[in-house]
């Protein structure tokens, strides 16, 4: 994953901030991961935020939100990193806290990928990415389960190919986890579709293995 990527450190449970950012990249600390990020001595390109979950003080740049807003702090991070013209996201700290928080990431992946760009929310010890018209790979070595669903209605042409479980030209249904625990082989391993949009879910240490095509 060699893209210059835009990292955006949020006020959930901080699982580990294992990242090393490079000169390209970009650091926004959205709320209340302003204290996650100092507690690591990570200084962030942006602060922005209502600040309502954060005891630290923001510095260098800072974009002040309304707390009546229609979108979370997270969210208007990732406008925010389209608007200066990175297309891949890595969200830390978005897991692990409030549930409708989290979900509300995952549709954000949604938002990215039917933007044609990429985000990778990071948890414990997953990944949830989003894959719209398009796909992933994984190179081989990868272990562990991997999930796929529908976040479309419907999502057609889905196809799997490498893990314990393929399908081939598939309609996958948002109704039906049929996608739930799948394996990788240790193989090299695509996930593609045709129409539709996908999350998957995937190991966090296969993160680096990732690529989506």
């Amino acid at each position: 994953m060699s893209k210059n990527i835009c990292y955006i450190i949020g006020a959930g449970t901080n699982y580990g901030l294992d990242f090393a950012v490079t000169d390209s990249d970009y650091v926004i600390a959205a709320d209340g991961g302003l204290d996650h990020i100092h507690k690591q001595g990570i200084i962030a390109d942006l602060c922005i935020g209502d600040f309502d979950s954060a005891t630290g003080k923001p510095t260098g740049e800072v974009i002040t939100l309304d707390r009546d807003k229609d979108y979370t702090d997270t969210f208007e991070a990732i406008r925010k990193g389209m608007e200066l013209g990175y297309e891949c996201f890595h969200i830390y700290c978005g897991t692990g806290g409030r549930f409708d928080h989290t979900f509300a990431n995952i549709q954000a992946l949604g938002f990215l990928s039917r933007n044609g760009k990429q985000g990778y929310l990071v948890g414990h010890d997953y990944v949830v990415t989003a894959v719209a018209g398009g796909g992933i790979s994984f190179d081989a070595g990868c272990r562990g389960v991997i999930s796929v669903f529908s976040f479309s209605d419907k999502a057609s042409g889905v196809c799997l190919k490498g893990l314990r479980y393929d399908l081939d030209d598939y309609c996958l249904a948002s109704t039906l986890p049929i996608g739930v625990s799948n394996e990788f082989t240790g193989a090299r391993s695509t996930i593609s579709v045709d129409d539709g949009t996908l999350v998957v879910i995937f190991p966090r240490e296969c993160l680096s293995r990732a690529v989506q095509i």
